[in-house]
């Protein structure tokens, strides 16, 4: 699926297809603020008690506030199995460049 690399641009990130599992790892306050739609919140801290609630079979695309957790989150899954992984480069920030109707904080 991610062919091109693991650091996806806000505009590949909007564009996914919905067989892509959007994984969100900020933290719940973060989410409360701004969240981009469809995606399913794991804070990193609960990854690896929660990572049963993903499908190992089907891409991962993580995204965070500014790009590192998310990151690590895909170092983390690695680890676990996963295969087809990537991450929204400049996380939430960027994709909120593209799509005003998500804030910025």
């Amino acid at each position: 699926m991610f062919e091109n690399g693991i650091h996806l641009s806000a505009e590949t990130y909007r564009d996914l297809p919905e067989t892509v599992q959007r994984l969100d790892v900020r933290e719940q306050w973060e989410y409360d603020l701004a969240r981009i739609p469809g995606a399913i919140l794991i804070p990193l801290g609960e990854l690896a008690e929660r990572v049963a609630e993903l499908d190992p079979a089907r891409p991962v695309a993580a995204y965070c506030h500014h790009g590192t957790r998310s990151l690590y989150a895909v170092r983390f899954l690695q680890g676990a199995g996963f295969r087809d992984l990537a991450h929204l480069a400049g996380g939430i920030d960027a994709y909120s460049r593209l799509d005003p109707s998500i804030p910025r904080y």
